[in-house]
């Protein structure tokens, strides 16, 4: 601890064999924590180092807690949970990050700004020293995430991927981080936009880091492609939704067009673009259902925070008017195809009209299909609801009214 008094910054640093860098990190720490003149500490969260690390540490002035479960966020999540710090900064033990800059996110957290982002890119300021970063990550990964993430969750970040940053340390208890590797810094990121956070970026420069006996933990491959997948877990809009209805949309019109014969230059719509149109529809459809059931998902497990616009859908609709629903237009699919059977029938189980009979039973097929998912589907979301609480809203997704507020 550095001066006496309540500790008002905890400087977390995640740590796994950093033996050659450790050391100048939390020196650096330090020296930035007296500069700036708060009252701090310093905590080195090893994820079970066996090159000395922590002794090393320990020597130079740190707290060491230990981190056993392997991962980049789940050796932060330790260290916060041992920070006594009303605010938090963290950083990689790498000495990428010269920590001696410190003060000016201490000033930001001070404003009451709940995230303080350090920014590397020079798009926002930041500076990167000739062969800090590798040529992906500056060029395409980092701008596209940064990108994603303004875009998909109105995240007002010029870096999302800096891990130099300062966060409130109660606002952060608040979002329930689950990721343990990489991606705990964006799903930080994330959360705290969604939930309101008031969010700010500071320019940094980004060094060399001083390793010399082992590559960086980062994968660019591996962590490029774990966070997209989390950036589409957490946002059932672009993965589901959008992809849903562009499909159904699609399908729609080339059903018409089918049905109606309809002409588009040389080329005339029949019975098989009818086909095309089904297939379009219901799968479009199906994508749609898996947007609701992984919203709701996400919600259940606080991923995502309560979306009134769905709560207000599931408290108009229950489980059963659901199912009604979907019965209703799987019966009258039903009803086509019977009637197909008895045109087939009529013409005593011989040949027919083979245009006429798609005609009857491609719409039979296609209503009888949405009916099946809309009934099913109806079930699962009452199974993901079940009892499962939205804190947010006291609200309660239940198999009976499909999300009520139960005070």
């Amino acid at each position: 601890m550095l001066s006496n008094g309540p500790i008002e910054v905890s400087v977390v640093l995640p740590c796994l064999n950093e033996a050659e860098t450790v050391v100048t990190c939390v020196q650096k720490a330090r020296e930035g924590l007296a500069s700036a003149g708060v009252v701090g500490e310093v905590i080195v969260a090893d994820n079970g180092s066996t090159d000395g690390s922590q002794e090393l540490a320990r020597a130079a002035g740190a707290r060491v807690v230990a981190a056993p479960e392997r991962g980049y966020g789940a050796a932060l999540l330790a260290g916060i949970a041992a920070a006594e710090g009303r605010y938090v900064i963290m950083g990689d033990a790498d000495d990428s990050y010269d920590f001696r800059e410190i003060g000016k996110f201490v000033a930001k957290l001070r404003e009451g700004y709940d995230l303080v982002q350090g920014c590397r890119l020079p798009s926002g300021g930041g500076t990167i020293v000739p062969g800090a970063m590798p040529f992906l990550h500056r060029w395409w990964g980092n701008p596209m995430f940064t990108w994603m993430a303004r875009r998909w969750f109105r995240a007002p970040v010029d870096d999302v991927n800096c891990g130099l940053r300062g966060f409130s340390r109660a606002f952060q208890a608040r979002l329930r981080q689950r990721c343990t590797g990489m991606e705990f810094a964006n799903e930080m990121v994330i959360k705290m936009a969604l939930a309101g956070a008031r969010i700010t970026n500071v320019p940094i420069t980004l060094h060399v880091d001083g390793r010399t006996k082992h590559p960086p933990h980062l994968r660019t491959w591996r962590d490029g492609w774990r966070t997209l997948r989390f950036y589409l877990l957490l946002s059932p809009r672009w993965l589901f939704l959008v992809p849903g209805v562009a499909l159904m949309l699609a399908g729609a019109l080339a059903f018409i067009a089918g049905f109606f014969n309809l002409s588009l230059g040389p080329a005339r719509f029949a019975e098989s673009t009818m086909l095309f149109g089904s297939l379009f529809v219901s799968t479009g459809f199906l994508l749609v259902q898996f947007a609701v059931f992984t919203k709701v998902f996400a919600i259940n497990e606080d991923l995502l925070p309560a979306d009134q616009r769905l709560l207000r859908t599931f408290r108009a609709l229950s489980l059963e008017s659901g199912m009604l629903g979907g019965a209703v237009v799987a019966a009258v699919g039903f009803a086509i195809l019977g009637s197909a059977v008895l045109d087939w029938r009529a013409a005593a189980w011989g040949p027919m009209d083979l245009s006429r009979m798609l005609r009857t039973v491609i719409p039979g097929a296609l209503l009888a299909l949405l009916g099946v998912q809309a009934v099913f589907g109806s079930f699962f979301l009452g199974i993901l609801g079940m009892q499962k609480r939205v804190a947010s809203s006291q609200a309660i997704v239940s198999p009976e009214g499909l999300g009520r507020a139960d005070g």
